[in-house]
């Protein structure tokens, strides 16, 4: 595959890179050989070597690298945008636990519901997203067999639970929640060995259902291969004080203790914890899913979003459907702007001090693609173009170059429009899937 045109990305969090008129190479296996632009001696003899030509990408489309959604609950696809006026704890009774408890119930509904999640992810520009799932075994293999078919890179976690606040979804012991997990791996490597775009996570769903017992058994299984983890950590306040009243301490020093914050670990929400308590996270290499929609309902605390990217932590983007009601990136991504800028105002206003803590546009870009790669741990360059790193793209295209008409909900005024820092934020700020016109998965366009 050659594409020649104009390509965008974000290889740290405060640049944004426009290449112009660039050449590219993808090989048989998905993966970038050669990336140059497309007038310098090396594309030229790289040109001369092949009995191809490049595909030239529209006037007003560029290629950018697909999102990774870090935090997506599969089965609350359900009932997406229901419920949200309840506190955390009541909202998963009343609402999360029976959505997951009938489709472990019903595998035809689950492979519809599953369908349709993959089709939207697509369709939202999301390349990788990290899932999860319900109690039962079965119900997750279809799970990851759906993201399969669709070409995604699925990250699947079975959820281990032995306490519950719903006595029909729970399950019986820490032995046999720490077997189902073990069982579940071994199925999910042994099927998915090759090309690797579905990969087990385990998946204590948090403290509170979970006992001392299992989430030392679930550290050690990480340890053991080398996994893994996710799970939810200092969410909202009743979630926490419920860890505090049953457990007599914080969440994260449970999890640490079960050695369940690893660098290969990516906790949610984490909206309660304070500047040491991410220094801790930072120590141990533990990555951060940042939801800002879901807690803008459920938390009543934002995330410090500033303070954790100035400490060098990995923090990528989340939906966390259905907490969150829009499995779009993009909408998070404008979300945690929104959010930084009204920790800001605050910061002003209650204390005088204009250090800043927004983010802006840019740093949430590059927390869609290349910060959720990084916090994924997922093969190098990915998140990006670089030579050696897979071929995860999207077409976006901004405007039709024969009528002059822009797409979707953009417009344009003056032509000719070059594609410039300016045009790719209101792209940012105003597109929508309208303005994306192809999707590739490790070369594959799906």
């Amino acid at each position: 595959m050659l594409v020649r045109g104009t390509f965008v990305h974000c290889l740290h969090s405060s640049g944004l890179e426009i290449l112009y008129d660039y050449l590219l190479a993808v090989d048989d296996l998905g993966f970038i050989t050669h990336f140059d632009p497309a007038a310098s001696s090396q594309s030229t003899q790289f040109l001369t070597n092949t009995n191809e030509s490049p595909e030239q990408l529209p006037e007003g489309s560029f290629l950018l690298p697909t999102f990774c959604d870090l935090h997506l609950h599969a089965p609350q696809f359900l009932y997406q945008g229901n419920g949200l006026h309840l506190p955390l704890m009541e909202w998963l009774n009343e609402y999360a636990f029976k959505a997951e408890e009938r489709l472990d119930a019903d595998p035809a509904l689950a492979r519809r519901v599953y369908t349709r999640l993959a089709e939207r992810l697509v369709e939202n520009g999301t390349g990788a997203v990290l899932l999860f799932g319900t109690i039962n075994e079965e119900t997750n293999l279809i799970l990851a067999d759906v993201m399969h078919k669709a070409g995604i890179r699925a990250f699947v976690g079975k959820l281990s639970m032995d306490q519950s606040s719903r006595l029909s979804y729970v399950e019986a012991s820490a032995e046999s929640s720490l077997d189902a997990a073990r069982s579940f791996v071994e199925k999910i490597k042994s099927e998915y060995a090759s090309p690797g775009l579905i990969e087990p996570v385990i998946t204590p769903r948090f403290v509170p259902t979970c006992s001392d017992v299992l989430l030392d058994g679930l550290g050690d299984l990480a340890a053991s291969q080398d996994l893994r983890i996710q799970s939810h950590l200092a969410e909202s306040h009743d979630q926490v004080e419920a860890v505090r009243s049953e457990r007599g301490d914080e969440d994260l020093l449970v999890f640490r203790r079960s050695n369940l914050l690893t660098p290969r670990t990516i906790q949610a929400h984490c909206t309660f914890l304070d500047v040491p308590s991410l220094s801790q996270l930072r120590e141990c290499g533990t990555a951060i899913a940042h939801c800002p929609l879901s807690n803008a309902y459920f938390s009543a605390e934002p995330f410090r979003l500033r303070e954790a990217l100035d400490q060098g932590l990995k923090v990528g983007l989340g939906t966390d459907v259905a907490g969150g009601y829009s499995l779009d990136i993009m909408n998070a991504m404008r979300q945690a702007v929104v959010t930084s800028r009204m920790r800001q105002g605050s910061n002003i206003m209650n204390s005088g001090f204009e250090s800043s803590l927004a983010v802006d546009w840019i740093e949430s870009l590059f927390l869609a693609t290349r910060g959720g790669a990084l916090s994924l741990g997922l093969p190098f360059g990915c998140g990006s173009f670089q030579v050696g790193a897979p071929f995860d793209a999207q077409q976006i295209s901004l405007w039709d170059a024969s009528t002059r008409v822009g797409m979707g909900a953009l417009d344009f005024f003056d032509y000719p429009v070059k594609i410039t820092p300016e045009v790719v934020e209101k792209w940012w700020s105003l597109g929508d899937n309208r303005n994306r016109t192809s999707m590739w998965v490790q070369g594959i366009k799906l």
